[in-house]
């Protein structure tokens, strides 16, 4: 007669949590998440090129010797990054692009852009820390799906906040992936050891992001949307780990021994748990395209809200709308000065862009 498995595991018999474990050598378990720093550090590279700050702002730059992949300076961006006018081309989301040119192209390539150096470094690290510890544990596909719908859910949430100041939303997919790092915690709450470890380490990274979205050109909405589909994919997706016969190890912080795997699949297959999460998420993703696609802007409602994306500081602006500057040109200076506020500039040159002009007047008036 068969032997009646009991759903509670003994302190030998724990699910692996993903974060921590020591990674496994085999490359062809990692190639998802690689594809994809690698695809973020080429947005990033082609976004340097296009902005050129030693021609475009004739070497009006931070680290000058970098020549055409210098960045704009501090005072203009604080991320260390590109100008507002090379995000608004390369692909940014911008509100008059948004709705009133209709430029929907921008929800998908929004988060694949970062806003500067420190902004690539900080998700990079943070997404190959979390994104090969879940590939590795639950398989390419399913971390996958669940890092590209966080995406593209963040960069639609971000489209009902979107202001005309251009904003990046490569940190939703992220956020994601911490959503479901948290979401199989709690699913699997009774199976885990130092679980308040993986909390802790989990809502580190995740407070990290959302205080860097704070900082201009940095979509926060973005990391909401990407958070509630990550954490819902969660229970959806990650319903076992992708394991065999998973052998002792004491090394790791969420080290684990699993000596009966059917007992551990029973224990961890929740059907109706993952049908209600997809019903929800299959539903909030419904109401969220309908809202973008009627133009609904969410800020005519919640005057506040836009300060959980932007806090102004006397490092940067959160100014929203453009700026109107006057232009004496002659033939070897140029000088911007802004009614508003009194200020003026002179450059030692004459000859700029409409979309640079914008950027500096913004910059004057601020």
């Amino acid at each position: 007669m068969a032997s009646t498995f009991s759903t509670e595991m003994t302190a030998d018999e724990r699910v692996p949590f993903p974060l921590f474990r020591p990674l496994s050598q085999k490359r062809a378990n990692t190639w998802i998440i690689s594809l994809f720093v690698i695809l973020h550090f080429g947005a990033f590279t082609v976004t340097m090129i296009v902005n050129d700050c030693w021609e475009n702002s004739h070497g009006d730059c931070a680290l000058k010797p970098l020549r055409r992949f210098s960045f704009q300076p501090l005072s203009e961006n604080p991320l260390l990054g590109p100008s507002a006018s090379t995000l608004e081309e390369i692909g940014a989301l911008q509100k008059t692009l948004l709705t009133n040119n209709q430029q929907l192209w921008r929800i998908f390539t929004s988060p694949w852009l970062h806003a500067g150096l420190f902004h690539l470094i900080i998700n990079l690290s943070s997404v190959i820390f979390v994104g090969l510890h879940l590939e590795q544990e639950f398989g390419s596909f399913r971390i996958g799906v669940i890092y590209i719908l966080s995406a593209i859910t963040g960069s639609l949430v971000a489209s009902l906040f979107v202001q005309d100041r251009p904003s990046v939303c490569s940190s939703g997919a992220l956020v994601g992936l911490l959503g479901t790092l948290l979401s199989g915690l709690i699913r699997n709450w009774k199976s885990y050891t130092n679980k308040f470890s993986g909390l802790v380490a989990t809502m580190t990274i995740l407070m990290t992001n959302l205080v860097l979205g704070l900082i201009p050109y940095i979509n926060n909405f973005a990391n909401i949307g990407g958070f509630m589909s990550g954490f819902l994919l969660g229970f959806v997706l990650l319903f076992k780990p992708q394991q065999e016969k998973l052998a002792r190890n004491k090394g790791g912080l969420f080290e684990f021994d699993a000596k009966d795997i059917v007992k551990c699949r029973k224990s961890l297959d929740k059907p109706v748990q993952r049908v209600a999460a997809l019903v929800i998420f299959a539903f909030l993703l419904a109401g969220i395209i309908m809202a973008v696609l009627h133009g609904i802007d969410i800020n005519k409602y919640c005057s506040w809200c836009h300060y959980f994306d932007c806090i102004p500081s006397k490092w940067w602006s959160c100014t929203d709308k453009p700026f109107h500057c006057e232009k004496l040109v002659n033939s070897e200076h140029l000088t911007l000065s802004c009614p508003n506020t009194g200020r003026f500039r002179v450059f030692p040159f004459a000859n700029i862009s409409e979309a640079r002009f914008q950027d500096i007047c913004n910059l004057i008036c601020s």
